[in-house]
């Protein structure tokens, strides 16, 4: 409930106005090396405060690695770590303390537990997903090690859409600009979008596109493990998120079985396919091809704006939100995606190292 992953596990554990975020990973193999530069330039690209289209909410991120690592590597045993909040506006909620904000997770928290921490969330607040990120960059040095490489970028705001397909994008320039499209020209319309949704108190939804190139033949298993089906658990964890599809996604369904399927050729490189609608994985297993998928988020729930909604004991009220809040939530998820995503890889490559032949 509170870990991911069967062999390359993460349980995190912390609030959003508590102490810290943290987590432990077990499972992950000795040897891996360990850049520690690397994980804080990708929790510098979660964190809040980066831009003018994020909260202004100031956190260093600054992890500390309590144990499981020695001499720059890894050492086979739990990695323990912790990432310490800095710069909680902890009043500014204390006006929501019995109230349910709408879409929030504030009214099924209470039914569930019978008491919620307020305070800007508390364990539901996205400031958990730290702790995934910490987790999915030591996945991603793991798979770099075997040519794995990761890469995930905003697809949409809004209406504003990119209209060219991952192949015609150069991925090293997604953060080139700060809302993580990979097109200059495409990029500057989705600002102007969540500018505008900020001034107007307001926030805007999109999508983003996670692509995996060098998987393995062999990743997934051929029934309750299958490999998109826990690449799409893990997205759907994330805060809001409300939808994920992998490969022609729903618009492979306006295709005739003649054009959706993947025809197998041979090349230099083995089996290959001549088309990927199956987007990497066939009967829920890797195929060698890149596995790519897209992952709806919702407009994010905090509106700093007059809204209606009722407080415990039913009273019919309307609120006025306080804080420092994202209007657009996808610039900042473009890591947590990718963490995500190389959590789920990297547990199934030790899954296929336990079960081959």
């Amino acid at each position: 409930m509170n870990s991911f992953g069967q062999i390359f596990r993460l349980t995190s554990f912390g609030e959003s106005h508590g102490v810290g975020i943290g987590g432990i990973i077990d499972g992950c193999p000795a040897g891996v090396e360990i850049d520690l530069d690397f994980i804080q330039h990708e929790l510098d690209r979660r964190k809040p405060g980066q831009s003018k289209i994020t909260t202004q909410r100031q956190e260093s991120d600054q992890v500390e690695f309590l144990s499981g690592i020695f001499e720059g590597k890894t050492q086979g045993t739990p990695i323990g770590f912790l990432i310490r909040n800095k710069d909680q506006h902890s009043n500014d909620y204390n006006n929501l303390k019995d109230v349910f904000r709408p879409s929030h997770a504030d009214y099924t928290y209470q039914k569930k537990y019978g008491s919620r921490d307020h305070r800007g969330g508390g364990r539901s607040s996205a400031r958990e997903t730290i702790a995934r990120v910490v987790a999915g960059s030591i996945a991603k040095l793991m798979l770099k090690q075997v040519g794995v490489s990761v890469h995930a970028f905003v697809q949409r705001v809004g209406d504003v859409e990119l209209d060219k397909t991952y192949q015609e994008l150069d991925l090293s320039q997604v953060d080139s600009n700060i809302v993580r499209c990979p097109d200059q020209e495409t990029a500057e319309k989705m600002i102007a979008r969540i500018e505008l949704a900020g001034k107007s108190h307001d926030t805007v939804g999109g999508i983003i596109q996670g692509v995996v190139r060098g998987v393995p033949v062999g990743l997934g298993e051929p029934v309750f493990n299958k490999l998109h089906a826990d690449m799409g658990h893990a997205m759907l964890g994330i805060n809001a998120v409300k939808g994920f599809e992998y490969g022609s996604g729903f618009d492979g369904t306006r295709l005739s079985g003649s054009e959706h399927n993947d025809v197998f050729v041979k090349s230099e490189k083995g089996i290959r396919t001549k088309t990927n609608n199956s987007g990497g994985i066939q009967g829920g297993i890797s195929n060698g091809e890149d596995v790519y998928f897209n992952v709806a988020f919702k407009p994010i729930a905090t509106l700093l704006k007059e809204q209606q909604t009722v407080d415990k004991d039913e009273n019919e009220i309307t609120i006025n939100p306080k804080g420092r809040h994202d209007p657009c939530v996808l610039p900042r998820a473009v890591p947590i995606v990718e963490a995500m995503a190389a959590l789920v890889i990297a547990d199934h490559y030790l899954l296929n190292k336990v079960n081959q032949n």
